[in-house]
């Protein structure tokens, strides 16, 4: 969810950063250029006040002219600027500087020019921007006499060393624009991270929860007081499925429990009657059968029962030497049967609780010896990967259908071609349980050539503490 919700969270507060940002920039590139067209201004006034007791007519030679034409190749000197003062008809001059220099015959030149000789000062110049290498800035104004326009005074200004301040301007707009995105970043982590981390919680105790481990509960501190709420609500719902639970499974051990002694005393009392029945009677054999296998599913229940209440106690075991040792047990039963029973894998650590694995490892070997035909094999193989161990065991039996290994240890459940084979349908029901309770799992999938394998997996990492 943080990586859903934090993008969206930076993407708004750039939107608004760069919302701010653009009308900055605008208004400080506006403000440089301002700042410059009123110092033109200023210099054209003062040029147009020089200009407007020296007397018209080209090629006159007096006192004025002469400081009017110093002062404007002074001014081009140290400032680069064209200047120039203009009679009406723009080709005639009294003074300029550059002395090669006129009034342009169109463009913005020639407009500021109009515009003065009607009387009035030339509109601001169109906004020069950082990357216009070619801008201008062009600033006109008139020389009046006696209440006419007698001449213009025009500048022609560079527009470089204003790219530059404007240019400098947006880069500390910029900088500041990252530096406030580098806040606002940190500030959508502390955010995300304090209205998510209920959420990280509550997922992680669900997760225990569903994988067995029903004492996990939220810490109801911390986030906004919506999750709160709800992680007191979780806590709750969580106390009464572990109430039902445990109610669930106590009634399933008492009564299997209970159950044991009046069987117990009925197969005792059957075999009193066999007794008094001839030898090799067929429905006291059948009785004795079914009697048998009820006391095996009782035993089966009990077993289930105790193995979805008792917490696992884990610890770092070697997963190679235990399933060795399950090996080296079964081989007889399998050699009896004329079933080879291999095992390979080299030392391996896991976290698990030994007993618990050493009983699902009975259940499952028992079951591919059980299935397994005369001549054929059955392999534990052990192995690591990443974070898990693997206990792979494969046999060479008739295997499942696909529609059989979706019902694969359910409780109770059996194949219908194998139900003349003795079992109560519990034993990889039980084996589910006790890997669940240490975190591990129980798959199955179909063995080539034939045959059904069976993958045990346990963490190698510790296990994290329950909140």
């Amino acid at each position: 969810m943080r990586t859903r919700l934090l993008p969206l969270l930076i993407v708004l507060m750039a939107g608004v950063l760069l919302a701010l940002g653009f009308p900055l920039a605008v208004s400080v590139a506006s403000a440089q250029q301002q700042e410059v067209v009123v110092d033109r201004i200023d210099d054209t006034v003062r040029f147009a006040a020089l200009a407007q007791f020296v007397s018209d007519g080209e090629g006159v030679e007096d006192e004025r002219l002469s400081t009017l034409q110093d002062q404007l190749n002074r001014y081009y000197s140290t400032y680069g600027i064209h200047v120039g003062v203009f009679l009406r008809n723009g080709r005639s001059h009294l003074a300029r500087a550059p002395q090669d220099w006129g009034v342009p015959p169109e463009g913005e030149g020639q407009q500021a020019f109009r515009e003065a000789l009607s009387g009035r000062r030339s509109q601001d110049p169109p906004q020069v921007w950082p990357w216009d290498r070619d801008g201008r800035l062009v600033v006109a104004s008139p020389v009046v006499r006696d209440g006419d326009v007698v001449a213009v005074v025009l500048t022609d200004s560079p527009t470089g060393h204003l790219r530059s301040r404007t240019l400098r301007g947006w880069l500390l707009i910029a900088a500041g624009e990252a530096a406030a995105m580098l806040l606002a970043v940190g500030a959508a982590f502390r955010l995300t991270g304090w209205v998510l981390r209920p959420v990280r919680v509550l997922d992680a105790a669900t997760h225990d929860i569903a994988t067995g481990r029903l004492k996990s509960r939220v810490a109801a501190a911390g986030g906004p007081p919506e999750l709160r709420r709800l992680a007191r609500s979780f806590n709750e719902m969580a106390d009464n499925v572990e109430g039902v639970l445990e109610q669930q499974r106590a009634f399933v051990a008492d009564a299997s429990h209970q159950l044991r002694n009046p069987l117990a005393a009925l197969l005792l009392r059957i075999e009193l009657l066999a007794l008094e029945l001839p030898e090799g009677n067929e429905e006291i054999a059948s009785v004795r059968t079914e009697g048998r296998r009820l006391a095996q599913v009782l035993d089966d229940l009990l077993d289930l029962a105790l193995a979805e209440h008792s917490a696992a106690d884990l610890e770092l075991a070697d997963i190679g030497a235990l399933a060795a040792e399950r090996v080296a047990s079964w081989r007889p039963v399998a050699e009896d049967k004329g079933v080879r029973l291999m095992g390979n894998g080299g030392a391996v650590t896991a976290w698990v609780d030994p007993i618990a694995l050493s009983s699902a490892l009975d259940a499952v070997i028992d079951n591919a010896v059980k299935f397994t035909p005369r001549g054929e094999t059955v392999t534990v193989a052990v192995a690591s990967q990443g974070d898990t161990t693997t206990v792979v065991i494969t046999d060479g039996g008739p295997g499942l259908t696909e529609d059989e290994l979706v019902r694969i240890g359910d409780r109770f459940w059996r194949s219908n071609r194998h139900q003349n084979i003795k079992g109560s349908g519990l034993g990889l029901s039980i084996s589910r349980a006790l890997l669940s309770a240490g975190g591990g799992r129980i798959s199955y999938e179909h063995h080539e050539p034939q045959g059904l394998k069976v993958t045990l997996t346990v963490p190698r990492t510790p296990p994290v503490p329950t909140v």
